[in-house]
């Protein structure tokens, strides 16, 4: 919870990473569909301010939270949710196919999972690999399957894991489970996001400024996301 409280204070004091973080939520909560949500890796707790009817949890316990649960291991009766949701979780997740058996099972048909994930394109693999503490790579099978060590870090990542998954292994996902289907990825956030500084003490950009940049990479992401985009939407629908 130590690090949860860290985050928080950070979001306290910046109020463009609050904005930028703001706009990853309205993107998440637009995709949604009606009914019961599920939020996965909640951390300080922001996306409930834009979901209606949601369960917000995460590994680790925080008092503004309404369950701890392990991803791998949802503690909920089947076909109970219409929306998973995350932002900044399954790069973390030890074996993602355990995540999305479990989806699977707690889904009802029709329902979806939304997520926000780090890209890796042309344009943030160097920044990435250089200025962030999360490691890149690109040799993982993001669908390999394991037992989770329960004494892992929560913490650790590799941020290939959404790209590899929507890319290279998108086919091998769709016949490991095949009730399940990638129905949307669209890549975006292109520069408010690095310059923010994200959740680090520093900024290279003001609140206003940061909202004009906002701004202008809504209107080039459908020409520059694929290629220099730092994030990625991707929605998985359960077709049956």
């Amino acid at each position: 919870m130590e690090f949860l409280q860290d985050y928080r204070a950070v979001w306290d004091r910046k109020p463009n990473l609050r904005l930028i973080y703001g706009d990853f939520f309205d993107r998440i909560a637009a995709l949604s569909g009606p009914g019961k949500t599920l939020e996965i890796g909640g951390g300080i707790g922001n996306l409930k301010e834009k979901l209606a009817d949601v369960i917000s949890t995460d590994v680790q316990f925080a008092p503004w939270l309404d369950a701890v649960a392990d991803a791998q291991r949802l503690p909920f009766a089947e076909a109970t949710f219409d929306n998973l949701v995350m932002l900044d979780v399954l790069h973390h997740l030890e074996f993602p196919s355990l995540f999305f058996r479990e989806a699977d099972r707690v889904l009802r048909v029709g329902g979806r999972i939304v997520m926000a994930e780090p890209a890796i394109t042309l344009g943030s693999t160097l920044f990435l690999r250089l200025f962030h503490q999360e490691p890149v790579r690109m040799r993982r099978n993001p669908l390999a399957v394991g037992v989770p060590d329960p004494y892992r870090d929560p913490y650790d990542a590799n941020q290939a894991i959404p790209t590899l998954l929507v890319t290279r292994y998108r086919e091998q996902f769709h016949d490991a489970f095949p009730t399940l289907r990638i129905a949307r990825t669209y890549w975006f956030s292109l520069a408010a996001y690095p310059l923010s500084g994200g959740f680090k003490s520093w900024s290279l950009i003001t609140e206003p400024v940061a909202k004009w940049v906002l701004g202008l990479e809504r209107r080039l992401e459908p020409w520059l996301g694929r290629l220099f985009g730092f994030r990625i939407l991707i929605v998985v629908e359960k077709i049956i």
